[in-house]
């Protein structure tokens, strides 16, 4: 054989050999996923049927997207299915600006939206609770949660959060992008050092309830002490490592080591910010250039042209389902794997990254997690098993905490 044939033979077998082994790797992940389905932490989809639909379900089927719609929504019943998806917590996300009783007002819209949506399709049920949701999913439903972002979403006041969860909220983020009157975000200017006694309050509370304390956007004062207050696992519904990537939204090495006694979960998320420094920097350019135009120019479309000569003339890096993996990676390094999760975040961004844009695509992460040596037994811990265990521990903490103590009826003013 010719030395350039016996090359070129080389190169086939071992391009083919990568093909099956990624092939296999693929298939085993989607063979797990339809034994051990994922509950992933957080998806926009009920800010998406507001914002794109004035919060109307008549015409809308989530069931049978038409191919408009699956070209700009990531998720859909069918796709969750084919990626594996059988528990969702849906994000009834509200603006962080919005003033105290808006707040309100349009959090509960947005429960109404999430609650008629899952009502319109057989497919999808609620199921606040682990029982609930582990008898959802043996049933072939997918279990659908409820999840405030935001602590503005309860305008100060415990028994607006005690009625968001006898409405089916089962954990709220107790900042979004700003700080509340009580807690510090983790993309605002500290104004508090973390939780104020209120916010101390609001911890306790939750845990009574038996709700989640959801840590993802809170400033790392904020982290450590929810922590220090909480008797009870609290989650991230979508962060990542910040020793991966600096990033203020992410997880530091010094909480992720407080999650083995805690005990609570860090659900890995897809946002590219949050991935990739190269995607990073691209933004922020954009951002500085679409800022520039409009000073430039008052005319919306001229605006739009600039900004699409600019993209051209400076593509859009892609974050990679690799990088996801890094995430979970060092999660499962610095807290242990009994301490790592999902959260998507699907629905909640303009870019995702290549291999993870729609739900369908989520075997593409644990095919990659199978190619890094993950058995099946810790996969099914990150797809499910970690989320639950959380949940069925806060909710039995809440039933000893609901025999010790009354409703709490600390306010922001009283509270010390």
């Amino acid at each position: 054989m010719k030395p350039g044939i016996a090359v070129a033979a080389l190169w086939l077998a071992t391009a083919t050999g990568a093909a099956a082994a990624d092939d296999s790797a693929l298939g085993r992940a989607r063979a797990l996923l339809a034994k051990t389905p994922v509950i992933d932490g957080h998806n926009d989809v009920p800010i998406q049927v507001r914002e794109r639909r004035g919060g109307r379900l008549q015409g809308f089927h989530f069931d049978r997207l038409s191919d408009a719609e699956r070209a700009v929504w990531h998720t859909d019943i069918d796709r969750m299915r084919r990626g594996g998806i059988g528990g969702q917590f849906w994000s009834v996300y509200v603006p962080a600006d919005l003033a105290r009783d808006e707040a309100v007002r349009v959090t509960l819209e947005q429960i109404d939206v999430t609650r008629r949506l899952v009502a319109k399709h057989g497919a999808l049920v609620l199921a606040p609770t682990a029982a609930g949701t582990r008898a959802a999913m043996r049933g072939g439903r997918i279990a659908s949660l409820l999840g405030a972002e935001g602590g503005h979403s309860i305008g100060n006041s415990l028994g607006v959060l005690r009625q968001l969860h006898a409405l089916g909220v089962g954990y709220m983020t107790l900042t979004h992008s700003k700080n509340t009157d009580w807690a510090d975000s983790a993309t605002d200017a500290p104004r508090h050092d973390g939780l104020t006694p209120f916010g101390v309050e609001v911890v306790r509370e939750m845990n009574r309830l038996g709700m989640l304390v959801d840590l993802s956007h809170v400033s790392p004062a904020t982290m450590h002490d929810a922590l220090d207050a909480t008797e009870a696992p609290v989650i991230f519904s979508h962060s990542n490592a910040r020793a991966v990537l600096d990033h203020p939204r992410s997880v530091p090495d010094d909480v992720l080591k407080r999650m083995p006694k805690n005990g609570g979960v860090v659900m890995a998320t897809f946002i590219p910010a949050t991935l990739s420094a190269e995607f990073g920097r691209w933004t922020t350019a954009r951002g500085a250039e679409e800022a520039r135009l409009k000073a430039l120019n008052p005319d919306a479309e001229a605006v739009r042209a600039g900004l699409a000569r600019w993209e051209a003339a400076n593509p859009k890096p892609d974050a990679a389902v690799a990088q996801v993996a890094d995430h979970i990676d060092h999660i499962r390094k610095v807290a242990g794997i009994d301490h790592v999760g999902i959260g998507s975040d699907w629905d909640g961004l303009r870019e995702l990254p290549a291999g993870l844009r729609t739900a369908d695509q989520l075997p593409n992460l644990f095919a990659e997690l199978i190619r890094r040596g993950y058995g099946d037994a810790d996969l099914a811990k990150i797809a499910q098993g970690n989320i639950l265990r959380v949940m069925a521990r806060a909710e039995g903490v809440a039933a000893r905490l609901q025999r010790e103590r009354a409703p709490g009826e600390a306010t922001i003013e009283t509270a010390k």
